[in-house]
């Protein structure tokens, strides 16, 4: 099976004042259609700019990165927003809704960014994920009158809604107790497995990793060998 995500030697780096920080050093990674991996790392270890990387929200200092064949270092920044939009949903700790916008507005938000006609009925998509979350009968709630764990059902519906190939969650249970917590990682699992959702799964804790079926471990933004 070919790769869905490539990247090779790819390396980000910030500036600081006067000063140049590797984030990520040097990464060479294949991820395949329908896998469902960890990315793990102490606090400062690179995982989250090498999610943001693969997910298209950063661009590399330097390397190749390929989405489907496709070089993206050869796209505009509307063919990046296009492509990210279409191919790729994004979990994060903090959820990311919009309070101003009840959770059946926030899972609708992505297709009102399409440009053009969309081959499937948002709304009917809408109500489907929001009922396979378990998160239906609060469609009409606003985030912040929710609990923690309906609003992150809130937001995998909502990275979802474009059918995503791949669905990277960053720390998803970061902000959850340990029982919602493990109902959240079911449902990713869930979607991975009956879906075809290629999961990609950032975290730092070594029981939420043990349940991803391959592993990257990362020290000081480098591909390790052991988690360290």
């Amino acid at each position: 099976m070919s790769s869905m995500i490539r990247l090779r030697n790819v390396c980000k780096n910030y500036q600081l004042g006067e000063e140049i920080v590797p984030a990520v050093c040097e990464v060479n990674l294949d991820i395949k259609e329908k896998e469902y991996i960890g990315i793990l790392g102490s606090s400062g270890s690179g995982k989250s700019t090498l999610m943001y990387l693969i997910g298209l929200l950063e661009t590399p200092s330097s390397g190749k990165i390929y989405l489907d064949g496709k070089d993206i270092s050869k796209l505009s920044d509307s063919q990046l927003s296009d492509l990210r939009n279409h191919y790729i949903g994004f979990v994060f700790q903090s959820f990311n809704l919009i309070n101003r916008y009840t959770v059946w507005e926030n899972v609708l938000l992505p297709t009102k960014y399409v440009k053009g006609r969309l081959d499937f009925d948002p709304e009917k998509r809408a109500e489907e994920l929001l009922k396979e979350t378990g998160i239906y009968e609060r469609r009409n709630f606003f985030p912040n009158k929710i609990s923690g764990g309906q609003q992150q059902r809130a937001a995998i519906a909502r990275a979802l809604i474009m059918n995503p190939k791949i669905v990277l969650a960053d720390e998803p249970t970061g902000n959850l107790d340990s029982k919602t917590g493990d109902e959240i990682l079911n449902l990713l699992e869930k979607l991975n497995k009956d879906m075809g959702v290629t999961l990609v799964l950032v975290t730092h804790e070594p029981n939420v990793a043990e349940r991803t079926r391959r592993k990257i471990f990362l020290k000081d933004g480098k591909v390790t060998q052991k988690y360290l």
